[in-house]
């Protein structure tokens, strides 16, 4: 029996968790073509129904970590986001005047963009993790280091999945310490 979208995206989300728990506040890129999803060429095949699944995923991660979502546009709008208002405030992106829709920003961007209380658009943020359904390249908007990592769903319904979070960058040189030393002794 083949696991539903919304299955399959949970099992996603419980793995990167597993590589590194999202925290409050934290934010997560989501590059969806809902063509790929459902068997089609990227950009050939829009779906609201499938946004829909995935975003049921995505928006019950949300309750339950309280991460920041961001959902990619397609090339059309210039790989633009679709975050919330109070996100761009915090981050000191500036608003762009574009609305996501079906055929200009993808499927996935459009539903995100109805679904959010006070969506804006910003052309690029630097986010603490990523999944990529579709292979829509959303690591320009990870932060550095990105840190691939693997999970029990190559695919999501017909399209590749990848996914990513992010480290701080590894400075100092022999006598660097990384990890902080267990103080109980």
């Amino acid at each position: 029996m083949s696991l539903s979208i919304r299955e399959q995206i949970t099992h996603v989300l419980e793995d990167l968790q597993a590589a590194r728990p999202l925290k409050q506040g934290e934010v997560l890129v989501i590059g969806a073509s809902t063509s790929e999803v459902g068997g089609t060429r990227i950009g050939k095949g829009g779906s609201s129904d499938i946004a829909a699944s995935l975003y049921e995923g995505f928006s019950d991660f949300q309750a339950q970590t309280g991460v920041f979502l961001a959902f990619q546009c397609c090339e059309h709008l210039n790989r633009a986001l679709v975050i919330e208002r109070e996100l761009a405030l915090r981050l000191a992106e500036p608003e762009v005047a574009a609305i996501p829709v079906h055929k200009a920003g993808g499927a996935m961007a459009a539903y995100a963009y109805e679904q959010f209380k006070d969506p804006v658009l910003v052309e690029q943020i630097q986010a603490d993790a990523g999944i990529d359904i579709g292979d829509t390249l959303i690591g320009m908007h990870l932060k550095h280091v990105a840190v691939p990592t693997r999970g029990r769903e190559t695919a999501i319904g017909s399209a590749h999945v990848t996914m990513a979070y992010t480290r701080p960058k590894l400075i100092g040189g022999v006598r660097a310490v990384y990890e902080r030393p267990d103080v109980t002794e």
